[in-house]
């Protein structure tokens, strides 16, 4: 049996390079040698994810292509006691790919089958390497599709989707991914099979697939995945209604659903949003408006123009200054696409951006863009804001200059307001991105010492010696006393008999 290694952190190169030798002499033993990268120029693609801020080099990046070669990488890690992180196709916002400067990154992107569309159960059984949106172009042809909507679903891997929890435009009506899962097979970090869920409506045993969607690869690694689908709508049309002002667009959004409306997708935009994505896709947005809504109803013929009329009464009540509908499916296209471009559109206007990630009841979405502005002063920043409004998730996008290291604190800064604000407004640190690094600090906010005892304790129910995605979700006591202004030197607490938290 292997000799486990010491998983503490060194900066001593000479140390990283034995470990790096004896982790490398070990897995070319399991996988080929195409499939096994350690030099710096190779592993530097996987330093992050779609968060760039945070950057880390793997010790070893390992491209397994078989779920038996998937099983032998964990297997031989955990003997090690080497921490791996697994990562489809890099999209996370959260930093939940980050690797583990003494780990393996598990990159699963050869797992790219689509193994079985079944057109009368109206399920797709797929390898976790898969493309959100590749799974409704297969199932086009049955006249089928597949709900959640993230707004990378052109390149996120549906792994990636389920370890997040991602949802997207049409989330409101159609649900998240959990909703829309039926079965999830992979791996555990022993590298035993394990299966969550079931082909059926419901599975024997404990429901745990709830705990394993969205636990962002710290209980299992994701090899296959069965979904719903769902068939495509006779017919979908879009509202785009302007606003004068940000609460009455806020209001328009609680009034919608009050009315016992539930819209296919409910999104809102502020101004510099709507310019930034106008000026990139021309939409046809209206950029006197101080919020645009965005609001889809799909169904029959008789369903939509049902639902569209009751919907356009809404938005006039609620002071709506201008409202067009789409008269096509290209027009509606059009107008659905200054959303999906949101955040290269961003990227256009500023040389990096922080996207966050929260939600807060949709009563009080005007209250949050208004807090947003008064932080643009306070923090020198200036923040462009998407919503699904439908659902309360907030999508501030915070720019900066990370060449500049006091505009990058600034963003963690503004970016840490945010999401506390978002708690004491009565809402949460993270609506589908996740938790990653990004929100650590954040977490100490919402949950108290013994929630977080609770979800320390799931974790090493599945993973005793804590080796996958170790130090993402869950903050540290230590952390928590930093992020609460406590003085924590080399890592002790002062007179940590006393009781606290």
């Amino acid at each position: 049996m292997n000799a486990a290694l010491p998983v503490t952190a060194t900066t001593d190169p000479a140390e990283r390079a034995r470990r790096q030798a004896d982790v490398v002499g070990v897995l070319a033993a399991v996988l080929p040698a195409h499939a096994l990268l350690w030099h710096r120029e190779d592993t530097v693609p996987y330093e992050c994810d779609g968060l760039t801020a945070y950057r880390e080099q793997p010790l070893v990046v390992a491209l397994p292509e078989t779920e038996a070669q998937v099983a032998a990488v964990l297997r031989a890690c955990h003997a090690l006691e080497v921490p791996v992180v697994a990562r489809g196709a890099g999209t996370g916002l959260s930093g939940g790919a980050l690797p583990h400067k003494l780990g393996v990154t598990l990159s699963l992107a050869k797992f790219n089958r689509i193994v079985r569309i079944d057109r009368y159960a109206r399920t797709a059984t797929v390898q976790c390497g898969v493309r959100n949106l590749a799974i409704s172009e297969a199932a086009a042809p049955h006249g089928l599709y597949y709900a959640p909507d993230p707004s990378s679903q052109i390149a996120c891997s549906i792994g990636g989707n389920v370890a997040e929890n991602s949802g997207g435009v049409h989330c409101l009506k159609y649900g998240l991914t959990l909703h829309n899962v039926l079965k999830v097979r992979g791996c555990t970090v022993e590298g035993e099979p394990i299966e969550f869920g079931s082909d059926a409506l419901d599975a024997a045993g404990l429901d745990l697939m709830s705990v394993l969607v969205g636990s962002e690869g710290m209980l299992a690694v994701i090899v296959e995945v069965t979904v719903k689908l769902l068939p495509r709508p006779q017919l979908a049309r879009c509202i785009m209604a302007s606003f004068d002002d940000v609460r009455k667009a806020g209001d328009a959004v609680a009034n919608i659903i009050a009315a016992g409306i539930i819209p296919a997708g409910l999104e809102m935009l502020d101004q510099p949003m709507a310019a930034a994505v106008e000026a990139f896709v021309h939409a046809g947005y209206d950029l006197d408006a101080a919020a645009i809504l965005l609001c889809e109803s799909d169904g029959t013929v008789d369903e939509v123009d049902e639902e569209i009329g009751r919907m356009e009464a809404v938005l006039a009540a609620s002071g709506a200054t201008r409202i067009e509908v789409s008269e096509n499916e290209a027009q509606r296209l059009k107008f659905w696409s200054g959303r999906k471009n949101a955040f290269p559109a961003s990227g256009r206007i500023s040389p990096d951006y922080m996207c966050m990630d929260s939600t807060i009841p949709r009563r009080r979405l005007a209250d949050m863009l208004l807090a947003i502005q008064q932080m643009q002063a306070k923090y020198e920043l200036r923040c462009v804001n998407v919503f699904h409004a439908g659902d309360g998730n907030l999508h501030p996008l915070i720019l900066f200059d990370a060449n500049d290291a006091g505009q990058l604190h600034r963003a963690e800064l503004f970016g840490a307001d945010i999401l506390e604000t978002s708690v004491a407004m009565g809402g949460t640190v993270t609506g589908e991105h996740g938790v990653g690094i990004e929100k650590l600090a954040s977490m100490c906010v919402q949950f108290s010492a013994e929630e977080r005892a609770q979800m320390v304790a799931l974790k090493r129910a599945f993973d005793p010696k804590e080796l996958l995605n170790p130090g993402k979700v869950i903050p540290s006591l230590v952390r928590c006393a930093e992020y609460g202004k406590m003085h924590v030197k080399r890592g002790l607490l002062p007179f940590p008999d006393l009781p606290r938290f």
